[in-house]
């Protein structure tokens, strides 16, 4: 390799590896930030009786009414498909290539409809957010949101499971 070949390569790989080390530092660093998020809750023996079973996209967790700070801990920093059971209980999902966690019926603050979070943006209110509670000590809500086929079906279905005062859509 001639030596301007090896600054052409130089000058692109050494800004690139640079980029992606900053990359990952400052996904450390919002993980960091967000150590007191405990995430999901441990899938129970016995959850109820399901009453919808849906594969889905898993969009995305953010803070409640702020769709733009991503929640980057316990599995719930990436997008993925995903089924999703609602049961007496609460919710049960099942991400890609994470562990099953279980929003607990109790830990439920809301659910509606929206257009658009922190990677995704869709028409005529094509994704659900469900607004819950972790077991942490944190002060925000979560706000999940899923992409489904039928989301009008999955509200009704996770409304009846809600007793706590239903939030505003986001």
């Amino acid at each position: 390799m001639s030596r301007t070949e090896w600054l052409t390569v130089a000058s692109v790989a050494i800004p690139l590896a640079v980029v992606g080390l900053l990359m990952v530092l400052g996904w450390r660093a919002l993980r960091r930030r967000q150590g007191d998020v405990a995430g999901l809750a441990p899938v129970p023996s016995d959850p109820g009786r399901a009453a919808l079973t849906e594969d889905l996209l898993y969009v995305a967790t953010t803070r409640a009414e702020q769709p733009l700070q991503r929640i980057a801990v316990k599995g719930l920093g990436f997008r993925a498909r995903a089924l999703l059971t609602v049961a007496t209980g609460g919710i049960r999902l099942d991400l890609a290539g994470v562990e099953p966690g279980f929003i607990p019926a109790a830990a439920l603050r809301g659910v509606g409809r929206a257009t658009w979070t922190i990677d995704r943006a869709v028409s005529n209110d094509g994704l659900v957010f469900v607004r819950w509670s972790d077991s942490s000590t944190s002060a925000f809500p979560l706000d999940s949101y899923f992409r489904s086929a039928d989301p009008a079906a999955l509200v009704a279905a996770i409304e009846p499971l809600i007793t706590t005062p239903r939030e505003a859509a986001a």
